[in-house]
């Protein structure tokens, strides 16, 4: 994993997944700036729509001893990842909107 990378992170007490950018990784724990996967489509659609934010991007850290495993965002199969998703339905892609500078190959 690498900072930037758009992750999935699954935490324990309570369980919960967040879905976002990979902030800072640290033998504490790690930092996200993301949100609850459960309001990813709730997201999706205030940016559509160009509403306030209120479910909003937040910058978090989580102790490790709270995380259970980080994954990469990626599709699997022909089911797409959720930055997929993100970049089909708005028309960018997440690290666009997020003002992340992506390598240039």
């Amino acid at each position: 994993m690498e900072i930037n990378s758009i992750v999935i992170v699954s935490l324990a007490a309570p369980k919960e997944k967040v879905w976002g950018q990979l902030v800072a990784m640290t033998p504490s724990g790690v930092t996200v700036r993301g949100i609850d996967l459960g309001s990813f489509d709730d997201f999706i659609r205030q940016v559509l729509d160009h509403e306030e934010a209120t479910v909003g991007l937040a910058t978090v850290f989580y102790p490790m001893h709270r995380i259970e495993r980080i994954a990469l965002d990626e599709p699997s199969g022909s089911i797409p990842s959720l930055a997929e998703r993100f970049r089909r339905k708005v028309g960018m892609a997440i690290q666009e909107y997020l003002g992340i500078e992506t390598p240039r190959d």
